[in-house]
């Protein structure tokens, strides 16, 4: 299994997705993260540490369950009796940018759930997507706004991301399947 991010390149991509956050919405007035669940929220939540910490402004961060929005819901282990867990947004996101986060961009369906999901929450004024890893293989029309690492895999392969506050470990591992 090689590690293609450890725990300093992470900090390290995190704080550069941070910054250019701020240069590409000019500040960060009238932005708001929502991270995906699970691994997007504890990376949304470092990256608004990184804002808060840089703008001086605390950062609304919330959390999305994109669950009941997937469009295999049936087809997978998900199966007929989905983990449906809490969505968290406290804070209105109707004229709002809205950076969604999540960990590893692969098909887009993920992310179309999330756009999905959020919008029934409202209207924000623009919604931007930050993941840690593109891996390619694109299904839909989606691109991410702000990626960490670009990790080009076949098929084959699965990304796995690691998170200190969920798995006791920061890095990213590319392991080879079936």
């Amino acid at each position: 299994m090689p590690v293609v991010m450890d725990a300093d390149r992470m900090s390290r991509a995190l704080t550069r997705i941070a910054h250019e956050i701020i240069e590409r919405n000019h500040g960060v007035d009238g932005v708001s993260l929502v991270g995906v669940r699970s691994r997007g929220v504890p990376l949304a939540r470092r990256i608004a540490t990184i804002l808060t910490s840089v703008s001086g402004t605390e950062m609304p961060t919330g959390a999305l369950d994109i669950t009941l929005y997937r469009d295999d819901l049936m087809r997978t282990a998900v199966g007929p009796q989905p983990l449906v867990r809490k969505t968290e947004i406290p804070f209105s996101i109707d004229n709002r940018t809205i950076v969604l986060v999540d960990d590893v961009l692969y098909t887009g369906r993920t992310t179309r759930a999330a756009l999905d999901a959020l919008i029934d929450f409202g209207r924000p004024r623009a919604i931007q997507l930050v993941v840690l890893i593109d891996r390619g293989h694109r299904e839909l029309p989606i691109k991410a706004d702000y990626v960490g690492k670009n990790v080009p895999t076949s098929r084959k392969e699965a990304v796995q991301v690691r998170l200190a506050e969920l798995d006791g470990i920061d890095e990213v591992v590319v392991e080879v399947g079936d």
